[in-house]
């Protein structure tokens, strides 16, 4: 039936060592790599061949192991039209510069403002004010994207709005790992311009 409460919490703490572990990081660039393959496979409307035309990033709050692994975000531009194409991605949450795992875990571990949160935060050089940002983006922003509402009458009983992302986390069942990939993939249309 699914997981009881005090587990699915230990999961949502448990979730926040991933933010230390380069290879969950590799895991999601193997995935994008995989979404990226299937954008530059697919041949252009106009039957144009997609050439790479990444963007450069500066990824923040990203392990030093694998930074460049996420300093470019990979599209393609066609070779006759020059439409561009960009694949969904589980590394970046939009256009923001963080990587979409912190905007996913920092605000709602923030809103706890326990002593290791709070420097969870400072090690991640996370502005309080950014913090701020994403909170608001999510209790009032997400819940008017398009990925919200198509999909927000699925989540039986309905995700809390109030207790944003916490709420979203807590439905995906799994270890931890397995959790923020399946959520990071639930976002990843997000990660594209609509």
């Amino acid at each position: 039936m699914g997981e009881s409460l005090s587990t699915k919490i230990e999961t949502i703490k448990v979730c926040h060592t991933l933010l230390q572990n380069p290879k969950f990081f590799s895991l999601l660039v193997q995935i994008d790599t995989e979404l990226a393959a299937q954008i530059h496979a697919t041949p252009c409307a106009c039957g144009g061949v997609r050439h790479r035309a990444n963007y450069p990033r500066k990824p923040r709050a990203c392990p030093r192991e694998i930074r460049h692994a996420f300093e470019s975000r990979w599209s393609f531009c066609c070779s006759r039209c020059r439409k561009r194409s960009t694949s969904v991605s589980v590394r970046f949450l939009g256009r923001r510069v963080y990587l979409g795992l912190i905007v996913v875990l920092i605000p709602q571990r923030r809103s706890t403002h326990s002593a290791a949160a709070v420097q969870l935060c400072d090690n991640l050089g996370v502005p309080a004010r950014t913090i701020a940002r994403w909170r608001q983006w999510w209790l009032q922003r997400f819940a008017t994207t398009t990925l919200w509402s198509q999909v927000c009458a699925r989540f039986m009983p309905p995700v809390q709005t109030l207790d944003l992302p916490t709420s979203l986390i807590g439905r995906f069942i799994g270890s931890p790992h397995v959790v923020m990939v399946r959520l990071l993939n639930f976002l990843s249309p997000l990660s594209v311009p609509t």
